[in-house]
């Protein structure tokens, strides 16, 4: 008798929201060292043991389609396309039934050379973190000259057909808050969609400073002065609001992730590059799925402890309330 596929059951937390997406971090290694993000001289990675292997990943975002209605995977770091074999692991993830739509999320770098290979092998779309257009801030910013390459790989993903292309950026006070209108234009006249997030105090630094982060209001009154905005909203329950660009079709949005939180219809649920299941970006707990799965627990096993921790999940990260704790881990370690 033919084997009919199994009907999965919703991820739901005890607020009912239903959790769909997760993102996946692939690595915790970066080849940036982005002022915001993380110290000159880099963290201390993980041993290449502690990261989960090609066939852990498989597994558990089978188990999240198979068994949990997962149906949008992120491939994330650190920088994802630093994994060796990316576009075999990617294959591997499309070939999945019920297979999910693959995104990742990515610096640039190393993008021109594998865009055609990610998107032969299942890639659905890509974003692209890029602060400012000037190589001379680009080299101060990320403490490397690489400009170009992200440049090149922006190219390389539209052209390859990863649409829609999006470009990330935070706006920082002093730093790159002067390139919004620039950004945007870049990206209409390129075919690329345009996001702005709001800073978050995610830096391994500990050196976070409200009053440097660049709020979606502001940035919403800048794009005003240059361009007539008209609201598209927020589709189903993606982070950003959007608008697009009166007489064209570019669309511009903004993640207020600290200012006008959407925590109340998130769905996402996040993996780390070592096997932490986390329920929130801001979660100061998580669920040591690689340990499971290392001491053969079976795919029930691994699904229960998956809905025990989506269960306890809190109302929302209270970034404005004296409550607030960081995480112990940085963005790098968490992955986007």
């Amino acid at each position: 008798m033919e084997r009919l596929p199994r009907v999965p059951s919703p991820l739901v937390d005890r607020f009912g929201r239903v959790h769909t997406d997760l993102r996946v971090s692939l690595t915790d290694r970066c080849n940036l060292r982005c002022t915001y993000c993380m110290p000159a001289e880099g963290l201390n990675w993980l041993p290449r043991a502690e990261v989960l292997t090609d066939d852990e990943v498989v597994r558990l975002v089978r188990i999240g389609t198979e068994r949990l209605g997962i149906t949008e995977v992120r491939l994330t770091g650190g920088e994802p396309l630093l994994r060796r074999g990316l576009p075999g692991l990617v294959a591997r993830l499309s070939a999945l039934d019920p297979a999910p739509e693959l995104s990742i999320t990515t610096n640039g770098i190393g993008l021109a050379r594998s865009a055609v290979a990610l998107r032969e092998a299942g890639l659905s779309r890509v974003n692209v973190s890029l602060d400012t257009l000037r190589p001379e801030r680009f080299a101060e910013i990320t403490r490397r000259d690489r400009i170009k390459d992200v440049l090149a790989g922006l190219s390389a993903a539209r052209d390859a057909g990863l649409n829609p292309v999006k470009i990330n950026a935070v706006p920082v006070r002093g730093v790159n808050d002067d390139e919004i209108v620039d950004l945007t234009a870049f990206a209409a006249g390129h075919g690329y969609r345009m996001r702005f997030i709001e800073s978050m105090p995610l830096d391994a630094q500990g050196a976070w400073d409200r009053d440097r982060m660049v709020t979606a209001a502001e940035v919403l009154d800048r794009l005003g002065e240059r361009f007539e905005l008209v609201p598209v909203g927020r589709q189903d329950n993606a982070p950003a609001e959007e608008w697009r660009i009166a007489g064209t079709e570019a669309l511009v949005g903004v993640i207020a992730s600290v200012t006008r939180p959407f925590c109340g219809t998130c769905d996402r649920v996040r993996l780390t590059a070592d096997g932490q299941l986390r329920n929130c970006l801001f979660a100061t707990e998580e669920s040591d799925l690689r340990s499971l799965l290392r001491r053969g627990a079976d795919d029930a096993t691994v699904e229960a402890a998956w809905r025990t921790s989506v269960g306890g999940k809190g109302p929302g990260h209270a970034i404005d309330s004296p409550e607030f704790r960081r995480p112990q881990r940085p963005m790098s370690a968490i992955g986007g």
